[in-house]
């Protein structure tokens, strides 16, 4: 499952990040999302998702979200 496939107001953890792209890992890294850490979707936008990690939020496109294994 993917974090478009997500309900918003649940938290979930995550299981791993699918991509072959170091950049993408590193940035996502950065952000604090990495396996094992929780997220939790505030929102569904049309072309993105707001996000909640570690007490900070951020509103992250389609790529990124469907990148996230939950």
């Amino acid at each position: 499952m993917t974090l478009r496939d997500a309900v918003p107001g649940t938290e979930y953890v995550i299981r791993g990040i699918d991509t072959d792209d170091e950049e993408l890992n590193a940035f996502l890294f950065s952000l604090g999302c990495y396996s094992g850490e929780t997220i939790t979707v505030v929102s569904h936008l049309k072309n993105s998702c707001m996000v909640s990690i570690k007490d900070a939020r951020y509103n992250i496109d389609k790529q990124l979200a469907d990148a996230i294994l939950i």
